[in-house]
């Protein structure tokens, strides 16, 4: 796809009808180019590529085939790479697994012996000497719970409050202590480096604890960026550690995630639901987009209809004002790939319709920063709610104008107008955006023309009806949106467009 106007797609891309975006995890059920195609078009608006199952080569296949999907439908598709994250888990044992008694004792140390209803190896030395008496440790999800009752450099003596079968190298978490682990394990880097060769617009951070995390992880990408390709990173909330920090996080992120799974595996259930609101209008409030996931739609794994309870989850973090919500063995690894994604289309269209969702998505205050672009961006909303608005056309070369807009919540969708188009796949996982790679202006009569072109081209207006224009001059000038012209679309641009 290249970074001017096109018309010559083979397949023509119809906007979406809805503001929330859908990310699909690939996976085995997925992997092909004919199941991407399907995903795509029931409703992914981009993918992500889990770096903690499959190889290098399959990921690029993937990523090649979604490539093709993008030029196919001259429509910018946003990829996402997972980093797995320095994931604790125990040893191995003699039989493969074994049982611990519910208010029995069990002990993880550092022998690498295969070990037995008393005893694993725990082969993460800077564990030892860090916990202390009280303290938990979540084995298996969160099925077995471990009381620290002693612990020094060699082992970490327990009672289990909570007992049951535990096998070969199940994942351990430690809710009460900082982990002082590097953000970024051996393989961390590799994938890192390998998803930013491959043009990766995302790069997710799993088990971020502290700020210096998502800083360390942009050196990274910036020193493996080629001809000036600088993946966004965004941060997956999963620590409780990194709840305390979110402010500090956000800040240097550029998107966050809200990993429910190993979220509720180190909090208690019920306090879940209001950190995900929270952490939804945390980042409302600076501006920067926020996917809801994990165990979304987990029942069509195996079933080709969620529970009522499930829809009322996407639904709910629809409501909130979520940028994406996402889908993760739903689209990966079950059986029912397309129809999973096909249903949370069908859900949040479904949401977005409600009479009410409008007011709910605003009830959290936005206040703008005192800035030209917040201000305009402020405006905008006002203008819409004022005079009868079809599109908000967004010009940006970075995308920071189109996430001030979205801030807002408006009304009527945003067609955002890019000459990157690197700036364009990042746009694909935010709020009520459509972007569109296109050659830059030069002139305030250009943009305009090229404003009302693009809407009726892309289906955001008809003749007659009105559009808010914003942009910046001195065009193609990151961060300086200084000018809002509100247009009505004629019949000229329609025979032109």
């Amino acid at each position: 796809m290249t970074q001017r106007d096109t018309n010559t797609a083979s397949q023509k891309f119809d906007p979406r009808g809805r503001k929330v975006k859908i990310l699909a995890t690939v996976g085995p059920a997925s992997r092909s180019p004919e199941m991407l195609r399907k995903l795509f078009k029931a409703g992914a608006d981009a993918f992500r590529v889990n770096m903690s199952h499959g190889e290098h080569s399959d990921h690029a296949g993937a990523i090649k085939a979604i490539r093709a999907l993008e030029k196919e439908f001259a429509h910018p598709i946003a990829i996402l790479a997972d980093l797995q994250g320095p994931k604790l888990r125990v040893g191995t044992f003699k039989d493969g697994k074994a049982v611990i008694r519910h208010s029995g004792h069990f002990t993880l140390d550092r022998d690498p012996t295969p070990g037995d209803e008393t005893r694993v190896c725990l082969p993460h030395p800077e564990l030892f000497g860090i916990l202390q008496r009280g303290q938990r440790l979540l084995i298996n999800d969160g099925k077995i719970k471990l009381i620290v009752k002693e612990a020094d450099e060699n082992r970490i003596f327990c009672s289990a409050e909570v007992g049951g079968v535990i096998s070969d190298r199940k994942g351990v978490n430690v809710p009460d202590a900082e982990v002082p682990i590097p953000a970024l394990t051996e393989k961390d880097r590799k994938d890192l480096a390998f998803a930013v060769e491959q043009g990766a617009d995302w790069i997710a951070l799993s088990f971020v604890q502290r700020p210096e995390d998502m800083a360390e992880a942009r050196k990274l990408v910036a020193a493996h960026a080629a001809g000036g390709h600088v993946a966004a990173l965004c941060a997956k909330i999963e620590k409780p550690q990194a709840v305390g920090r979110l402010d500090g996080i956000i800040e240097l992120s550029d998107g966050i995630m809200v990993a429910r799974g190993d979220l509720g595996v180190e909090l208690e259930p019920h306090e879940v639901p209001p950190l995900q609101k929270s952490i939804v209008a945390a980042c409302r409030n600076a501006g920067k987009p926020v996917i809801v996931a994990t165990q979304m739609l987990e029942s069509m794994i195996e079933s080709p209809m969620p529970t009522r309870a499930e829809v009322s989850d996407v639904a709910n973090a629809v409501y909130d004002g979520a940028d994406a919500v996402m889908l993760s063995a739903e689209s990966a690894a079950g059986d029912w790939p397309e129809e999973s994604v096909a249903m949370m289309h069908s859900i949040a269209g479904q949401v977005e319709r409600d009479a009410g969702y409008k007011e709910r998505v605003r009830l959290l205050d936005t206040t703008p920063d005192a800035t030209t672009s917040d201000a305009l961006a402020h405006s905008c909303m006002t203008i819409t709610e004022t005079v009868p608005i079809s599109a908000i056309t967004v010009f940006t070369a970075s995308g920071s104008t189109a996430r001030r807009v979205a801030r807002e919540r408006p009304g009527p969708p945003m067609l955002v107008l890019t000459p990157s188009i690197r700036t364009a796949r990042r746009v694909a996982l935010l709020w009520g955006a459509h972007a569109v790679a296109t050659k830059d202006i030069g002139s305030f009569e250009e943009m305009i023309a090229k404003g009302k072109r693009m809407a009726l081209r892309h289906g955001f207006g008809e003749a007659g009806s009105k559009q808010v224009v914003l942009a910046g001059v001195p065009f193609g000038t990151p961060g300086a949106t200084n000018l809002l012209h509100v247009v009505t679309l004629s019949g000229d641009e329609l025979q032109n467009r």
